[in-house]
């Protein structure tokens, strides 16, 4: 059996959907279809998950929801046309929008994780109408036959028993047309994973059945050694370990949710990410290990927004439990951290700045000096993460050195280095403005000079 996931891109049309058949129908392995909300059929375009957000804000500020509600069904009014299916599909999906948007508001996040995950859910019963319309006999299954969910505060995760809910569906004689991006907890309350989240839904479909392969269908034809809007002509990466990716997507490698790779790689699914527009191109296959290669490097990410908790204190090495407090701070406060990097005397908490606001960056600080008596502390922001990635890095002398160098003459000061246990990956943290020249610098050290050679 094979599981394929499609993206907002993959489905963003009628003619989209279409090739979507197309692709299940000629591999009867393929059994198991998890489906985004329609994404932009244009630059210029809306999404209909911002069309849902736009929805949802409206709901909440009491305003009159009907012309945001209809811009919605519009966008599947659309695609069903262009389908040739009858109209009662969009008039479930109508009466499906106006339930959710009378829904419970006390919870304003899960009020509006109710209302974004309308995109996928409808989607996919669309998409279920469709196939059977054509010859695929298909069924639509929603989220709540068994992914089930962890309760708030933590982000959403599928709980252990969502994996034996869903093993069953590997007997399906039908396709099976699941919605991605949601989940509901035992109690029946609807939650979203994070971005990317039909990604992991995909995942988790994947590693529930034991599935031969978990195909990602998205709208590039393989994952790029850089990005490509930076880099020109970037080398393709045809197969990459779980490792590898995981190093790669949390860095701004946007093709494959970091996330999604644990419930496979745990057992040992095979990915392939491919494209819709494409689907004959091999793509790139992500997979337990792989054979060494001649390039150490086998790709080079970025991602911006982070920020840096500075704490100095003399002899902070001699105070047992300094930095559990410290990040006990940073858990009272709901904020995870990213890296660590520390010296005898002080210590950087590195964070994503989306979860500060003025309010308990206030709070931080202030605790820090109060309970832990640090004489300097400083929170900095505007920084940028760049992840060099190679299985083969653990076995190449004076690999920081070369990428070091190539980072300086770009005339950029290294804030910080981080390099993990495993010697898979090297980050670097800059200020956010060397980002691109950084990355491009990196990629002829790696790249374009070892292709020259």
């Amino acid at each position: 059996m094979i599981v394929c996931k499609f993206g907002g891109t993959s489905v963003a049309s009628a003619e989209q959907i279409q090739k979507v058949a197309n692709i299940v129908k000629s591999n009867p392995a393929r059994k198991i279809v998890a489906v985004s909300a329609p994404g932009k059929r244009s630059d210029d375009d809306i999404k209909v998950t911002d069309l849902l957000i736009q929805l949802a804000n409206a709901a909440l500020q009491h305003e009159n929801t009907e012309e945001k509600l209809q811009t919605v069904v519009n966008r599947f009014r659309a695609i069903a046309d262009g389908l040739g299916l009858d109209h009662a599909i969009c008039d479930v999906i109508a009466e499906d929008l106006r339930e959710r948007v009378q829904g419970d508001k006390t919870n304003v996040e899960l009020f509006i994780d109710s209302i974004k995950a309308a995109g996928e859910d409808n989607n996919a019963k669309l998409i279920a109408a469709y196939f059977n319309a054509i010859g695929m006999p298909a069924r639509y299954i929603s989220p709540k036959e068994g992914l089930v969910v962890n309760d708030l505060p933590e982000r959403t995760f599928a709980l252990p028993e969502a994996y034996a809910n869903l093993a069953p569906l590997k007997d399906t004689k039908e396709i099976i047309v699941f919605p991605g991006f949601f989940g509901y907890t035992k109690a029946g309350v609807l939650r979203t994973f994070d971005r990317g989240g039909s990604d992991i839904t995909g995942s988790i479909l994947a590693a529930a059945v034991e599935a031969e392969l978990y195909e990602n269908f998205t709208d590039v034809d393989c994952v790029f050694s850089a990005n490509p809007k930076v880099v020109n002509d970037p080398v393709e990466i045809k197969e990459i370990t779980y490792r590898e990716m995981r190093e790669l997507s949390y860095a701004g490698f946007s093709v494959f949710h970091d996330e999604a790779l644990m419930p496979v790689y745990k057992i040992g699914v095979p990915v392939n990410i491919k494209n819709t527009n494409n689907p004959l191109a091999p793509g790139t296959r992500i997979v337990p290990s792989r054979p060494a290669t001649g390039r150490p490097v086998t790709g080079i990410s970025a991602d911006s927004g982070f920020s840096t908790l500075y704490v100095s204190k003399y002899l902070m090495n001699r105070e047992v439990g300094f930095g559990r407090k410290l990040l006990q701070i940073l858990e009272d406060e709901n904020i995870s951290y990213e890296h660590t990097p520390s010296g005898l005397d002080d210590i950087s908490v590195i964070m994503r700045s989306n979860q500060l606001t003025p309010e308990n960056e206030a709070r931080i600080i202030s605790r820090v000096k109060e309970e832990l008596h640090a004489e300097y502390v400083e929170m900095r922001h505007g920084f940028s993460m760049i992840v060099i990635v190679g299985e083969g890095m653990r076995h190449n002398t004076g690999l920081a050195a070369r990428a070091a160098t190539a980072i300086s003459e770009t005339g950029a000061n290294i804030e910080m280095i981080n390099q993990g246990s495993s010697e898979v990956s090297l980050v670097f943290g800059v200020l956010q403005e060397y980002e691109n020249r950084i990355l491009q610098a990196l990629y002829e050290e790696f790249f374009a000079h070892a292709k020259a050679k």
